[in-house]
């Protein structure tokens, strides 16, 4: 049950009025279908065609024609800085991690596997918390999925083709046809 109409339609831009607002999280803000819970503890109900980036989006416009923007939570990030930031980028994107390109600044979530490695490569990693807004796919639909570390970072990478190499990092990544599913990327 909601206590707010459903979603209408999504709103690419700001509309003249905002009524209400939801805070998500990165991982959030990829969705399809799921009842969400306004700032105000207002539930409302959104169901989409599809899983949307609501990274894209300014928020929803509801049956009854009030308005709901979405906003990025408050989340555990590392803010890297330094003198070589298209190398510090470079490394992050090889691993396929989420990343917020600001012209002073990289921004991913926090990691310790990645801290470690980019403190390794020279870069100034600030622990904050902060809303996390990466770059979108490069079509502006998509999302990177990466390696999730977790609490335990000592873990084998197993993915579907077959050949060794090394991404540069504290771990090389075995590459085995015979189980394509021992590391998907991204969280199951």
């Amino acid at each position: 049950m909601t206590d707010l109409p459903a979603v209408r339609r999504l709103l690419k831009d700001a509309p003249d009025t905002s009524h209400e607002a939801v805070v998500l999280s990165y991982d959030e803000r990829l969705i399809r279908r799921k009842r969400l819970v306004t700032a105000r503890g207002e539930g409302f109900l959104v169901d989409l065609p599809e899983v949307t980036n609501l990274d894209a989006v300014w928020g929803f416009e509801l049956e009854d024609g009030r308005t709901v923007q979405v906003t990025a939570a408050q989340e555990a990030v590392l803010e890297i800085t330094g003198p070589e930031l298209a190398r510090y980028a470079w490394h992050i994107g090889n691993r396929h991690t989420p990343c917020q390109v600001e012209p002073a600044r990289l921004v991913i979530r926090a990691d310790h596997v990645l801290e470690a490695m980019l403190r390794q490569l020279g870069a100034e990693v600030r622990a904050l918390s902060a809303p996390f807004t990466p770059e979108v796919g490069a079509y502006g639909i998509g999302r990177p999925m990466g390696h999730d570390h977790g609490p335990d970072a000592s873990h084998s990478h197993a993915h579907a083709h077959s050949h060794s190499h090394s991404h540069g990092h504290s771990h090389d990544h075995d590459h085995d046809h015979a189980d394509p599913h021992a590391h998907p990327h991204g969280k199951a």
